[in-house]
């Protein structure tokens, strides 16, 4: 850390831990292309290793790196403080959540070992690991002679122009036919090409949660998001109803897919992955996403949007600007009703978070404005990962609105790192669902053990050196707030405790919660 600080190249931002550390560098990624979470080794690796593994599982691209003891200490086995087992445990143990591992503890291949940890982090969006021992941060090594050099995947040009035919015909073919794109898009960076092949073929587009605002949600072929049985009726039955249904990037986890309720039938399936296509029941291998999504564009005929069965999400999202929204002032506020109000205070280009659990079902079906994006662990779910995320993508992007929805019980986990974003000068707007306790489990079981204690929250931006926020429980009091936030602008960080019924929730939710406890059961059977 000091040899970063002498250079002066990278900044570098503390956290209160390495937990924290971890989703902050995953936050800051997101926004970036690229993160580092910087650790001691033993205690401090281990305590940031969750927050990998989630980044692992997401396929977010950081680098981890860990101060490591002398290779001296380790060669004669010396008893130092932080070391357990072994001085490789750790190693060993990052390696089942880091694509690329390595220990630099000889300096002349260590400028070889470097590039290829961070060309792996970049072409395989997952994190790699570098331990570097205290004797070594210093010792000269070989400058880089050159740029560095993206792996490039071996593509099968016969396979890629028969899937591309297959596929071409099928659509072609088709009266019916539905895009879904999902979160693999946006970590390839292939928005531009999705963007394409919507304009060449006309066709009406859903994406699961985990791609929600992969476009414009305004765009006149985005018709909502798709949770299996959990989805509005008319987007349920548009997937239901689809003769094809072409499938881009889709990541099938269980709260991505509605409690595992999405099952389209092989016979009009075409499913596109990074570096392979699946068409009916045989596979194109060595396809790339990239390539296919290209050559398709240009083989679709467009057809005519009037006979797509097409309605706008625009029109059917269930909480939107355009609802209106007229608050009663002694009305207790419910999630339904916040959301609603809420879905008119999100500013464009904002960049939203939200929370596993209640946060992130009532966020995914707000309409997004122009250029908002959405970040959630939709498939992870380390709860309170969005706090120290919050952290990373306000840094990453300080000209940006940044807003965080998150429960009472997560917020709990990680609450730390608030006093960060007050400490650096951060801005975002912090909804906190004060729903006494963690609501999306008590629908898969309910005791005690979803039970969290009651803090007095809207204190804490004051105590940790900022602003006492505010304490809200009915529409009028969310109003005031909401207009003294207006006032400010963008001139500090902004607080909001919300006080719900421990049970309410969306409709979504719900539904989750009873597939989880369902699944749950099955699975113990």
């Amino acid at each position: 850390m000091e040899q970063m600080r002498q250079v002066g190249k990278m900044e570098l931002v503390n956290t209160c831990n390495e937990l924290n550390a971890a989703y902050a560098a995953d936050g800051y990624a997101r926004i970036k292309g690229i993160g580092c979470v910087c650790t001691t080794y033993g205690v401090g690796e281990l305590s940031a290793i969750n927050g990998v593994a989630g980044s692992y599982a997401e396929r977010i691209p950081v680098v981890v790196l860990t101060g490591a003891p002398s290779v001296v200490a380790e060669k004669k086995g010396t008893k130092l403080h932080h070391v357990f087992n072994k001085y490789v445990s750790p190693r060993k143990m990052f390696k089942e959540v880091c694509v690329y591992t390595c220990h630099l503890d000889d300096a002349e291949s260590a400028p070889r070992e470097i590039d290829a940890a961070i060309v792996a982090c970049l072409s395989q969006q997952r994190p790699v690991y570098i331990s570097l021992p205290a004797d070594m941060v210093h010792a000269k090594c070989v400058a880089p002679q050159k740029k560095l050099e993206a792996i490039v995947p071996e593509v099968d040009q016969g396979a890629l122009e028969e899937a591309l035919k297959e596929a071409a015909e099928m659509i072609n073919k088709s009266s019916k036919p539905l895009i879904i794109g999902d979160a693999e898009i946006e970590r390839y960076k292939l928005e531009n090409q999705f963007a394409a092949l919507l304009d060449a073929s006309g066709l009406p587009y859903t994406t699961l949660m985990m791609g929600k605002a992969l476009l414009n949600e305004d765009h006149p072929q985005f018709i909502g998001i798709y949770l299996g049985n959990q989805s509005r009726a008319y987007v349920k039955n548009r997937v239901d109803t689809a003769d094809v249904v072409l499938q881009i990037g889709l990541v099938m986890s269980d709260l991505n897919t509605g409690g595992f309720t999405i099952a389209i039938p092989a016979d009009r399936s075409i499913e596109v992955f990074y570096d392979r296509v699946k068409i009916k029941n045989h596979w194109y291998e060595k396809v790339e996403m990239k390539n296919f999504l290209e050559g398709l564009a240009k083989l679709l005929k467009k057809k005519d949007p009037s006979t797509l069965d097409i309605h706008k999400a625009t029109e059917g999202c269930t909480f939107k600007k355009a609802n209106g929204y007229k608050p009663d002032p002694s009305k207790e506020l419910t999630v339904s009703r916040f959301f609603d109000r809420v879905s008119h205070t999100i500013p464009k280009n904002a960049i939203v978070l939200a929370e596993t659990g209640l946060s992130e079902f009532g966020v995914s079906e707000i309409l997004f404005p122009e250029n908002a994006k959405f970040i959630g662990q939709v498939y992870y779910g380390s709860i309170g990962y969005t706090v120290g995320a919050t952290l990373g993508v306000a840094v990453a992007a300080p000209d940006r609105p940044v807003v965080l929805f998150i429960g009472d019980g997560s917020f709990q986990v990680t609450a730390q790192d608030l006093s960060t974003m007050i400490w650096r000068k951060l801005k975002p707007t912090i909804y906190l669902l004060n729903n006494d306790g963690y609501t999306i489990e008590r629908l898969i079981v309910d005791g005690p053990y979803n039970d969290v204690n009651r803090w007095k929250y809207a204190e804490l931006p004051a105590i940790f050196g900022g602003e006492k926020g505010y304490k809200v429980a009915t529409e009028g009091e969310l109003e005031s707030a909401l207009t003294e936030i207006e006032k400010r602008g963008n001139s500090q960080l902004n607080f909001v405790e919300l006080i719900l019924d421990r049970m309410d929730c969306t409709e979504s939710l719900r539904h989750a919660g009873s597939s989880m406890a369902k699944n749950n059961f099955i699975q113990t059977k």
